[in-house]
């Protein structure tokens, strides 16, 4: 089993810019996709951002496009996003995702941004 833990979130003004990251309660040796969720209250939880290793491919979601970066630790296995040019719309609890022959949820950490 792996736990994971995210890190980054807080509250930032509409253009602002954040980091999150994810901590792996271990090292993580393969991995089929990883990357970013997020859930804004009284919605659905929605991809943000996934890497794939069998594709080779990142993806993005059209909303964020542009502005998300998402990237790999090598060492960890574990995925970062780089947040620019926040919206209010933005607002969410983002959750790391990393799948294995398992899937692995973080707890989640919140992201609130001020107009």
């Amino acid at each position: 089993q792996v736990q994971l833990v995210e890190s980054g979130g807080g509250l930032v003004q509409s253009g602002g810019s954040l980091r999150l990251s994810c901590t792996a309660s271990r090292r993580i040796d393969w991995f089929t996709t990883m990357g970013w969720y997020r859930q804004a209250p009284g919605k659905q939880r929605e991809l943000v951002a996934r890497i794939s290793t069998d594709s080779g491919t990142i993806l993005y979601a059209d909303s964020v496009k542009g502005r998300f970066i998402v990237s790999r630790d090598s060492a960890k296995n574990t995925p970062y996003l780089q947040m620019n040019s926040l919206k209010p719309e933005d607002t969410a609890v983002y959750y790391c995702n990393v799948r294995t022959d398992h899937i692995y949820w973080g707890q989640g950490t919140q992201v609130t941004v001020s107009s």
